[in-house]
């Protein structure tokens, strides 16, 4: 098969790792990819964006199927392009993308099939929006409706917090997506990543993770898009799974079929559990980053077969076969993340780490100068171990955390304290 994936970040470099291995695989492009996937995979310019662009790539190339990794394209339409193409993908059409795309969208598709989820309301008037923050006080969760790239949501412990994320939302920080807020009630418990392949009839999970977002230990400090995580959840046992696809996934995905959008992609449930009851926080329509790393790690070269089986709707087919093991991945930021930081410093010693089933570093936001990698976003990469246990996982991750010569970077050193 030839395989194209879309995106340059972790979750690309990881799914990349993980579709190399399956002996189905003969030819992997990643577009635009970044210096770690091109080691193990050939990478490509290509307005990931434009699907007519990425339609008319994959018909040249022969692509069997093409993987989207980022939020983004979905948004945009690509996977819609490559269908009517007669293409194979993995992803979800914009219309059903909208799930992410939009807050308000995925709070009425909940209303429509009584998932349980926050309590809200959705503003368009910040006149309006500050009154209701007033009326309802804190702590309460302030969200922009739109794509924000992870950031445009504030859980505001204080009514100035609230106050203060409305008025950065309404003035522009984060553009159209912005142009209309939801804002939530504050919900207590343990938080959560579900994760399922959906051919548009079956829903297939795949596996739970939990993420760190704040950015200081002990989960302190503002959010980042992540800061590592771990597989499986010890928090969704068998028994809160089924009741997170009974009550939230399944009644969600009929909902959107009666629209006539049915869902084909990855779906991640974030969840909320508490006294082992699951709520819906938010719906994202891709693997989350840093939880693919972990996924993937685990899942091996049968993420292909899955995939596969989800974009030519046979998931009544197939099913993961999980073995009894652990993963944590750590991620390396550059110094002022998730505030201002420094692009192009130089990072040392990644020849010399251990790369196999067990140890992995993927990369995010790397670029090459000068023969040398070179820091180049704010997540930079992500250490990931895998293990019979947890704390064999974790160790693996941090010796290769720690292997990283890169003065400039940091990493939190308590991943995975809650389950160990």
């Amino acid at each position: 098969m030839n395989i194209l994936i879309l995106g340059s970040g972790g979750r690309e470099h990881a799914i990349a790792w993980a579709v190399k291995q399956n002996p189905k695989c003969d030819r992997l492009i990643v577009a635009p990819g970044n210096p770690g996937i091109a080691e193990l995979a050939e990478t490509t310019e290509l307005d990931i964006l434009d699907g007519d662009a990425v339609a008319v790539f994959a018909a040249e190339n022969a692509v069997d199927l093409t993987i989207v990794g980022p939020e983004a394209p979905l948004a945009a339409g690509v996977a819609d392009r490559l269908r009517a193409a007669g293409l194979a993908v993995l992803g979800p059409s914009a219309a059903a993308a909208r799930l992410e795309s939009s807050k308000g969208f995925t709070k009425a598709v909940c209303d429509a099939a009584g998932a349980p989820t926050a309590g809200y309301a959705k503003f368009q008037n910040p006149v309006e929006a500050h009154a209701y923050v007033t009326a309802k006080g804190a702590p309460i969760v302030v969200k922009a409706d739109g794509l924000a790239a992870g950031k445009g949501v504030t859980v505001a412990m204080t009514e100035d917090e609230a106050h203060a994320a409305l008025d950065e939302m309404f003035g522009g920080a984060f553009g159209e997506a912005g142009a209309e807020v939801v804002i939530e009630e504050f919900m207590t418990g343990e938080e959560a990543s579900f994760f399922c392949l959906v051919d548009g009839e079956t829903v297939l999970p795949i596996g739970t993770a939990q993420d760190h977002k704040r950015v200081g230990e002990g989960d302190t400090g503002p959010n980042t898009g992540g800061m590592g995580a771990y597989s499986p959840a010890p928090v969704l046992t068998e028994e809160v799974e089924q009741a997170a696809l009974n009550r939230i996934v399944r009644p969600t995905m009929a909902v959107l079929a009666r629209q006539g959008t049915p869902f084909r992609g990855i779906l991640y449930a974030g969840l909320m559990i508490e006294d082992g009851v699951p709520r819906l926080v938010e719906y994202n329509v891709r693997l989350g980053d840093p939880e693919a790393q972990v996924l993937m790690m685990r899942l091996g070269a049968q993420a292909l077969d899955l995939f596969q089986a989800c974009a030519e709707g046979r998931l009544d087919e197939v099913a993961p076969n999980w073995a009894d093991d652990h993963a944590m991945t750590v991620v390396l930021a550059a110094k002022g993340y998730p505030g201002a930081y420094e692009k192009g410093s130089a990072i040392g010693g990644l020849e010399g780490l251990r790369r196999d089933s067990q140890h992995m570093v993927f990369h995010a936001g790397t670029a090459e100068a000068d023969g040398k990698t070179v820091a180049a976003g704010g997540r930079v990469l992500s250490a990931t171990g895998r293990g019979a246990s947890l704390q064999e996982a974790r160790d693996r991750a941090y010796g290769l955390a720690d292997g990283v010569d890169w003065p400039e970077g940091f990493f939190r050193r308590d991943i995975g304290w809650r389950a160990l």
